[in-house]
């Protein structure tokens, strides 16, 4: 992981001097945009790297070179077996995505939606606080 955020920020510096290079030869801003958008993610996920490699000690089991297999084995948390708000999570997506095309009444309705669906699937397993009486 210590090289894993080095690549990113070495990419996000590329990304940024090909994108002034790119406008002043003259570029279109399609692609202005575009490089730069990818130097800023590239910078993102190079940020989140060095901030979680940082946290951890900068001790991973994938830096050891005489690491085994066995030494980053662990639970990795917690997957739901099954669970039902992906669906309404995308046909509120897409439905703002048609109000978008149909009208702004319908983009109002899906974010609504969405917000709950959204919330749903976050707090799916939380169960609620037992206050004594």
């Amino acid at each position: 992981m210590k090289t894993g955020w080095m690549l990113f920020t070495g990419l996000a510096i590329f990304y940024a001097i090909i994108s002034v290079i790119y406008w002043l030869v003259g570029g279109e801003a399609v692609g202005i945009t575009a490089i730069g958008l990818s130097g800023g993610l590239a910078a993102i996920i190079g940020f989140y790297l060095w901030f979680t490699n940082k946290r951890l000690g900068n001790v991973l089991p994938e830096d050891n070179t005489s690491g085994e297999i066995s030494d980053s084995a662990g639970e990795l948390g917690f997957y739901s077996p099954h669970s039902w708000w992906p669906l309404p999570v995308a046909f509120s997506m897409v439905l703002a995505g048609l109000g978008l095309l149909i009208g702004w009444w319908l983009t109002l309705i899906a974010v609504g939606s969405l917000l709950i669906s959204v919330l749903g699937f976050v707090l799916e397993y939380e169960k609620p606080s037992k206050t004594a009486h």
